[in-house]
C-alpha cells in the first residue's frame, strides 16, 4: 500500500503548502500520539514522546504544532530545542520513551522543513507503522478529557548528555591531540555539539557554519556544500576538515590540503580500520555506491550488498544480512555497533580513530581505493514515464553494458521527486563514463 505522506525520510516539504502546515502538523502529532502510544505509558501513566528540531525559523512554529496534537492525544511532551537527528534517535532509546520526533528538512533550504519519527529503539518507524499513522490522519481529530491532557516539560541536559555518548564512541586508549579540525555545521542542529565533541576529545577546533540565525540553515556551508570547509582548513593550515548537514546526519570530510572525501571513501576507511581488529562480515551500500568500493571489499575478502538509494534501505539490508557497517555516497553512514541510525559526528570520530590507530592521514587510508569517474545525466521526461518500455532506451543500456564488461557500470532510475530520469555510467576513465552516458540519455524521448 502506497504511502500519502510519509516519504523515505518522513514527511517533508516547503512550509506553508501542504503537509507542512500548522494544521496538519498538530494532526500528525494527534495521529501519532494515538498510535504510538498505544498499550504504553511511563511512570506518569501517560505515554512521553521527545521533540527535537534543527534551526530553521519554521522550527518553532511546528513544534507548537506538534506538542498541541500529542497532548490533545493524550501524550507527555519533552522538549530538547535544536538537536541533531541522530541525537533524538539515542535519546529517545536512552531515556525508555515511547517514540522520538524531529522537525528537520535535513539538508534542504530553510524553506523546507519536515518531520520524521523514531521508535522506542531509535529507529526509524518501520513502513506499516508509518501506513497506520496516515489512516489515523483520515479521522476526524479530536481531544482527550482534560484531566488526560499531556504535559509539557524541557530536557535540559539534552546536548550534555549526546556529546558524552558520541564522546563514548571513541577508543578509550585514544585522544585526538595534536590534530587541528575545522568543524562545519552547516549553521545546522550540530552548532552547540559538534565542536564540543571534538574539543574534548583534545583537538584543536576552529568552528564554521556555528551561527544560526533561522534562515541560514545549509546556506553555502556544510556537507552539501564543503567548499567552504574545504577553503577554511587550507586557510588555517588545518589537519582535517569534518562538515556536517543541517540535522548532522550526513558527513563529508577533507585532508588537509582540502580535497574532500566522500561516504563512500569514509565507509570504506571505517571498515578497513575495523577488519584491522577483527572480522567484517560486509557492508552495504545503494545502487549508486562507486564500483571501486565493490571491488575493493571483495579483494578484502569483505561482502557487499546494495539498497535502494535511502539510508533507511541501506539499514533493512543490513540488519536483514546481520552486518553491520553500510553508507551512501553523500555522506549517511551506518555503524551498528556503535548507534542505531546514521550519525555525522559518530561516523567522523569512527574515521579519525582509525587514522590514529593507523597512525596514517586520510589520503593514506584511501591510497588504495580508486573510485570510478562518475557521469550522471539527468532527462526530463513526461509523468508516468517507464523507461523499462523504451526498447531504443533498453537496448542502448544493454550494448554499452557490453562493451563495458566487469570494467564499468550503467544505472537508469527514475526520480522520486521530479518528472526525470537519471542516467548514469561508470567506467574507469572519465571521458569513457561521459560518452557512454551521452549514447544512453540521447536515447531518452523527450
Amino acid at each position: 500500500m502506497a504511502r500519502k505522506y510519509f516519504g523515505t525520510d518522513g514527511v517533508r516539504g516547503l512550509v506553508g503548502e501542504s503537509p507542512i502546515t500548522p494544521d496538519f502538523v498538530m494532526r500528525l502529532g494527534y495521529a501519532a500520539g494515538r498510535v504510538l502510544a498505544k498499550g504504553t505509558a511511563s511512570s506518569s501513566g501517560r505515554p512521553v514522546v521527545l521533540i527535537g528540531k534543527d534551526t530553521r525559523i519554521s522550527g518553532y512554529m511546528l513544534e507548537a504544532a506538534l506538542e498541541a496534537g500529542f497532548s490533545a492525544a493524550g501524550v507527555d511532551v519533552m522538549l530538547a530545542g535544536p538537536m541533531p537527528t541522530p541525537a533524538i534517535a539515542y535519546l529517545t532509546r536512552a531515556l525508555r520513551l515511547q517514540a522520538g520526533v524531529v522537525i528537520s528538512a535535513s539538508h534542504n533550504p530553510f524553506q523546507d522543513n519536515g518531520i520524521k519519527f523514531f521508535s522506542e529503539h531509535g529507529t526509524k518507524l518501520p513502513d506499516a507503522v508509518e501506513l497506520e499513522i496516515e489512516e489515523a490522519l483520515d479521522q476526524p481529530m479530536g481531544c482527550v478529557p482534560s484531566d488526560k491532557l499531556g504535559r509539557a516539560t524541557r530536557l535540559r541536559d539534552a546536548g550534555g548528555r549526546y556529546i558524552e555518548f558520541c564522546k563514548s564512541t571513541f577508543p578509550n586508549e585514544l585522544d585526538l591531540r595534536g590534530l587541528k579540525i575545522v568543524v562545519d555545521c552547516a549553521h545546522g542542529a550540530a552548532y552547540d555539539i559538534a565542536p564540543h565533541v571534538f574539543h574534548e576529545l583534545g583537538a584543536e577546533v576552529i568552528a564554521i557554519g556555528a551561527k544560526p540565525d533561522g534562515f541560514n540553515i545549509n546556506a553555502g556551508v556544510g556537507a552539501t556544500a564543503p567548499k567552504a570547509m574545504s577553503e577554511a582548513v587550507v586557510a588555517n593550515q588545518a589537519d582535517l576538515g569534518i562538515a556536517l548537514d543541517g540535522d548532522a546526519d550526513r558527513l563529508i570530510m577533507c585532508d588537509a590540503n582540502g580535497r574532500l572525501y566522500n561516504g563512500d571513501e569514509l565507509l570504506y576507511v571505517m571498515v578497513r580500520d575495523r577488519q584491522s581488529v577483527g572480522p567484517v562480515q560486509g557492508a552495504v551500500g545503494t545502487l549508486m555506491t562507486n564500483m571501486a568500493l565493490e571491488v575493493a571489499f571483495k579483494e578484502l575478502g569483505i561482502g557487499f550488498a546494495r539498497a535502494k538509494v535511502g539510508d533507511r534501505y541501506v539499514l533493512e539490508v543490513m540488519k536483514e544480512r546481520g552486518w553491520l557497517f553500510g553508507g551512501e555516497g553523500s555522506g549517511h553512514l551506518l555503524a551498528l555497533d556503535k548507534h542505531t541510525t546514521g550519525d555525522g559526528i559518530i561516523s567522523a570520530l569512527q574515521v579519525l580513530s582509525a587514522l590514529k590507530r593507523g597512525n596514517k592521514s586520510l589520503a593514506e587510508c584511501c591510497n588504495e581505493l580508486k573510485l570510478y569517474p562518475q557521469t550522471l545525466i539527468n532527462k526530463r521526461v513526461n509523468p508516468g514515464f517507464d523507461w523499462t518500455r523504451d526498447p531504443a532506451l533498453v537496448a542502448e543500456k544493454e550494448a554499452v553494458e557490453r562493451e563495458l564488461g566487469d570494467a564499468g557500470r550503467v544505472l537508469i532510475r527514475p526520480s522520486g521527486t521530479e518528472p526525470l530520469i537519471r542516467v548514469m555510467v561508470e567506467a574507469k576513465s572519465a571521458s569513457l563514463a561521459e560518452s557512454m552516458a551521452k549514447r544512453i540519455a540521447d536515447k531518452v524521448a523527450a
